[in-house]
């Protein structure tokens, strides 16, 4: 176990429920107290949801999406199971590498970069790179002589939680112009990569963005190009406030769908995050106040030590809405607001629709927001208002 700030946690004499006993972050939770806002991230948990994945994948290969939980543990143990990386900067890379993996295990996905971290990258054995413009296209001929290219494209995805759209990818009338633009700076587009939406929680939520994809697919094959790599990017879901389809089932089923529309493909590459490390691990909080703004306030306002600065970022337009696990769970329960600790009117997590917790809740009671181990402490800022970025235990 290593805790990335010594002295936020000791040891208590706390009774550790059945149910836990296979969730070590709950169980570790559950017999200790904790002096701030921790995230508790089992790396055993991480390597099932790696093995559940590759079994559904089948021949596909994970590149895990990086940013979702950039601990080093994590990475490290990532890398002991065979895995592959998916990195969008420089610090990445870098973190990657000295974790133990490979050049050849990286694949830089950014469609926005540095020349000079192209250059580094190139440097360091990195051949795949994502592009989605003619002037990144420029800048990977100038600065990474002889890479292989995927190039983005923008895709229609109304069912995911949290859409991922316009900022990324070109428009499907601009691929072939695009493929046609890099064979001329003689750059290798080596295939096709796009993004369904994070926590898209139906598979077949796929099946018209590889329509999409395919169609693109078939055509660039007829204008000549070798289109041989076709990334499937991230999407995969993770339980948050509704259960989703285990790991191994989905994967086989978004699996299903692409052979049927591509057949056989030399590389095929996937980007789980969230479905890889969200449910690996729980974040440990306190109720700092619970309070109405009147007499005949219809909900109270719950305040915890932690918010939409300090980790929480994705409650942002309610998108993800976490189970909260508190002292008094089994009670009487009624609707509150809740938010976060700072000075900012924004720090507020579910107001649109309030969360239903117990009417006993109270300052100081301590709570478990659960399923947090992605896209949590790599959203945590350094020290917002004074209050201290999330803390991070790796078990």
């Amino acid at each position: 176990m290593t805790a990335m700030i010594p002295g936020a946690l000791r040891a208590a004499n706390l009774a550790v429920p059945a149910a836990d006993v296979i969730d070590p972050a709950a169980a570790f939770i559950a017999s200790r107290q904790f002096d701030r806002p921790t995230l508790v991230v089992s790396r055993d948990r991480v390597t099932a949801q790696y093995d559940a994945l590759v079994a559904g994948l089948g021949e596909a290969r994970i590149h895990y999406a990086v940013k979702a939980n950039p601990a080093p543990e994590i990475i490290r143990a990532l890398v002991l199971k065979g895995a592959r990386f998916d990195a969008a900067s420089r610090g990445e890379i870098e973190l990657c590498l000295s974790q133990g993996a490979t050049g050849a295990d990286i694949s830089f996905g950014n469609t926005i970069k540095k020349p000079a971290d192209i250059a580094y990258a190139h440097a360091h054995g990195i051949t795949l790179f994502a592009a989605d413009s003619e002037a990144e296209i420029d800048k990977l001929a100038a600065h990474a002589p002889g890479a292989r290219v995927y190039l983005r494209v923008i895709v229609e995805n109304s069912d995911a939680d949290w859409p991922l759209s316009r900022k990324f990818g070109c428009a499907r009338s601009a691929m072939l112009p695009l493929m046609d633009y890099a064979r001329g700076a003689g750059v290798d587009v080596a295939g096709l990569s796009f993004h369904v939406g994070s926590q898209t929680r139906n598979p077949a939520s796929w099946n018209p963005v590889l329509d999409q994809i395919a169609a693109l697919w078939t055509a660039g094959r007829e204008a000549g190009h070798d289109l041989r790599v076709l990334n499937l990017g991230g999407g995969f879901p993770a339980t948050y406030e509704d259960e989703v389809m285990g790991a191994a089932r989905y994967a086989a089923e978004v699996m299903d769908a692409v052979t049927e529309r591509f057949g056989t493909v030399p590389y095929i590459m996937a980007e789980p995050g969230r479905g890889l490390v969200a449910e690996a691990g729980h974040i440990v909080a306190e109720v700092l106040l619970v309070s109405r703004k009147s007499a005949d306030d219809l909900h109270r306002w719950v305040y915890l030590d932690i918010g939409m600065f300090s980790g929480l970022a994705e409650t942002m337009g309610e998108a993800i809405r976490y189970r909260i696990q508190t002292p008094h769970d089994g009670g009487e329960t009624g609707a509150c607001i809740l938010a976060g600790p700072s000075c900012d009117s924004a720090d507020i997590l579910y107001e649109q629709r309030p969360i239903n917790l117990p009417t006993a809740l109270a300052c100081g009671d301590r709570v478990v927001i659960r399923n947090c181990g992605a896209y949590t402490s790599s959203y945590s800022s350094v020290g917002f208002n004074g209050f201290p970025p999330l803390d991070v235990v790796v078990i």
